[in-house]
């Protein structure tokens, strides 16, 4: 006989072991930033940095800190654990364990919107001379444009997933069939613009967090908090889902709002963020997998954990690309798509038991 004592014991040991991982997770993800803060083309010491935050060091760095380094450090943190946040909710919604913004085609159908506003809607400016960079002139408008076409690629998930109860092998490959779609438009897009959009938007498809601004930076973040608390708050009832529809619905939750809400508001949440950094790959789909490896399947802990999960990835992945090879600065999509690859390979092969069958 199982005694209750002994299975409270487990839980308030579990719960603690939980916590202490969250913690210590966000100890490592705030030294990183102050190292990320001092890295790149010219290292700076910690000393130098503090004061620097404080507004009491020199004028120079104060510039490089707020103005370069920061908004670029903080847009990693929350881009890596939006996408990473999008990419727990729709493995959990859809009882898929390959679902993620990436891998379902949302990415690639944002980016085409992303890419639809820069040649049709001019919503992009050049500055600079010789080395011009590209800067978004409306946010709003490309957000809006990037959600929409989001919104096309998630309507077909949740029509797949409402009316033909798909194996999780079909819906990825109707995400893969989504993906190319939305690729080959964005690429006919290209064909089309001329030089200068055709340069906006190769810039812009590489993924990288440099190019933000703090207005642009408070748009995400004003999506992004409210998103999270609404996962955290409905945590219970995505664990419940994890166990079957019909489950769910006997204690009483409201699984299509549930699901078409989430689907919704993850779909918003890929849209902003990508509207402003470009394509990022396998954050979504790898922080997921490495909070359950660490912490179990428990939604309660796995939603803030894999946020945390994707900004120190995210984070990590900027800083190497900003000093592998300084001063050139390497657009960040490129380095997780090469690391994000053979990492979630590890993650099927090795952690299968941390999946859904």
């Amino acid at each position: 006989m199982i005694d209750q004592k002994d299975i409270m014991a487990s839980y308030e040991s579990l719960t603690q072991k939980n916590v202490i991982l969250t913690i210590s997770l966000l100890l490592l993800l705030t030294i990183l930033i102050l190292l990320s803060l001092a890295l790149g083309a010219m290292p700076t010491s910690l000393a130098d940095v503090m004061s620097a935050l404080g507004r009491t060091g020199e004028r120079s760095l104060q510039v490089i800190i707020w103005n370069i380094r920061l908004p670029r450090i903080l847009t990693a943190v929350l881009a890596g654990g939006g996408l990473a946040v999008a990419g727990t909710i729709m493995q959990s919604i859809l009882r898929n364990p390959l679902g993620s913004p990436f891998t379902l085609g949302i990415s690639q159908a944002a980016g085409f919107g992303a890419a639809f506003a820069i040649v049709f809607l001019g919503t992009f400016s050049v500055q600079g001379g010789s080395s011009a960079s590209f800067l978004l002139n409306s946010g709003y408008l490309t957000t809006l444009s990037a959600f929409i076409w989001a919104l096309i690629s998630t309507s077909a998930i949740l029509i797949l997933v409402k009316y033909k109860s798909p194996s999780p092998e079909t819906m990825i490959l109707t995400g893969v069939a989504l993906g190319s779609l939305f690729t080959a438009a964005t690429a006919a897009l290209q064909y089309l613009a001329d030089d200068v959009q055709l340069a906006a938007i190769v810039f812009w498809t590489f993924g990288d967090v440099g190019r933000t601004t703090w207005s642009n930076l408070g748009l995400i973040a004003l999506v992004m908090v409210p998103c999270l608390i609404y996962y955290i708050l409905n945590s219970w009832n995505y664990s419940v889902m994890s166990a079957g529809d019909e489950t769910a619905r006997g204690l009483g939750v409201p699984v299509h709002r549930i699901r078409v809400l989430g689907m919704l508001s993850a779909s918003f949440l890929t849209a902003v963020i990508i509207s402003f950094v470009g394509i990022i790959g396998f954050v979504g789909l790898v922080a997921p997998h490495i909070g359950r490896k660490l912490i179990g399947p428990n939604e309660r802990y796995l939603i803030p954990f894999s946020t945390i999960i994707g900004s120190t990835l995210l984070l990590a992945s900027d800083t190497a690309a900003r000093t592998l090879a300084a001063p050139i600065v390497i657009p960040v999509g490129i380095l997780t798509a090469f690391l994000g690859a053979p990492l979630f390979i590890y993650l099927v092969i090795k952690g299968r038991e941390y999946m859904w069958s």
